[in-house]
């Protein structure tokens, strides 16, 4: 999502009146480090992250969103293999975990060619190498189970 000239308190406030709630104490503090809104849709309780897009590979991201249509509300949601990049790119135990299902769920409507190319770009961008071969090793695992 891209905030616009919106604070990010007046963001929570829309979207409490819509039936969410943070998951985290202090969303300012999170928000700043981690450019993530963690919440729960309340009635439903369901999760969902919203991401903040900032300059840079967010703006890539947030342009290559399709629009989709959540209880009559168009919302941009990230292409499967952006979200692999992203994932990859956190590099947290479950976020990994998520990669694994989301290539197994999902199949041919991950683009492999494009995550590939924009986690090399995120690698030359950050001086990382650890990327490209931690994205092969979880496609390597996901064609070995059944």
């Amino acid at each position: 999502m891209e905030p616009g000239e919106r604070s990010t308190s007046s963001l929570v406030d829309s979207l409490r009146g819509e039936g969410f709630a943070l998951r985290v104490a202090d969303a300012d503090e999170f928000v700043e480090k981690t450019r993530v809104l963690p919440l729960v849709h309340e009635p439903t309780r369901m999760l969902c992250d919203v991401v903040l897009a900032g300059p840079g590979i967010e703006e890539l991201f947030f342009d290559r969103a399709r629009q989709r249509d959540v209880g009559g509300v168009r919302v941009p949601v990230v292409s499967a293999d952006d979200l692999v990049a992203m994932k990859i790119l956190a590099g947290r135990p479950k976020d990994l975990d998520d990669v694994q299902a989301i290539v197994r769920v999902q199949g041919s409507a991950v683009d492999l060619r494009r995550a590939r190319a924009t986690l090399g770009t995120l690698e030359r961008a950050l001086d990382r190498r650890d990327l490209l071969p931690v994205f092969e090793a979880i496609l390597e695992r996901t064609r070995r189970k059944p």
